[in-house]
């Protein structure tokens, strides 16, 4: 059974129920949660603005991922779940496998929305779909439609 379970998790009804499932494999073997949000890096920031990197703009979508992290972290604590986290930086698939090893996952679960048209397909890519090819441990893809 799995004992530490990490949760990629960003508020979206795709993350509430992985949020949801998490809690559900949790309680079958005990296992320790870990929930991280993350934040994109301080450069995804200077295409927003134009080409100029604006501090308080990156202090506003911290404040904005750390609040997401809090709710999640409220959530298991009112389901009765001891759980831990914190907001990363980075690319999702980098961060999310170096915090798996770090805190020594053995799942890893994130929620995936099905998107309707080939080209948000195409644009988005596949963050789950990435995840699983350098993933140091199993890997639950949530589905929501």
């Amino acid at each position: 059974m799995y004992k530490r379970i990490l949760l990629a998790y960003d508020g979206s009804d795709a993350g509430q129920k992985a949020l949801l499932d998490c809690q559900t494999m949790a309680q079958w073997g005990g296992a320790q949660l870990y929930l991280i949000a993350v934040m994109p890096s301080a450069m995804s920031f200077v295409g927003l603005e134009g080409g100029v990197y604006d501090v308080e703009l990156e202090e506003r979508e911290r404040a904005k991922y750390q609040s997401v992290l809090q709710e999640g972290l409220r959530r298991l604590e009112q389901a009765g779940y001891a759980s831990t986290g914190e907001v990363v930086t980075g690319e999702a698939v980098d961060e999310i496998t170096k915090c798996a090893r770090k805190v020594g996952a053995d799942l890893i679960v994130v929620g995936h929305k099905h998107l309707d048209s080939w080209a948000a397909r195409w644009w988005r890519g596949s963050i789950s779909g990435a995840l699983i090819e350098h993933a140091p441990c199993n890997v639950l893809v949530v589905i929501t439609s």
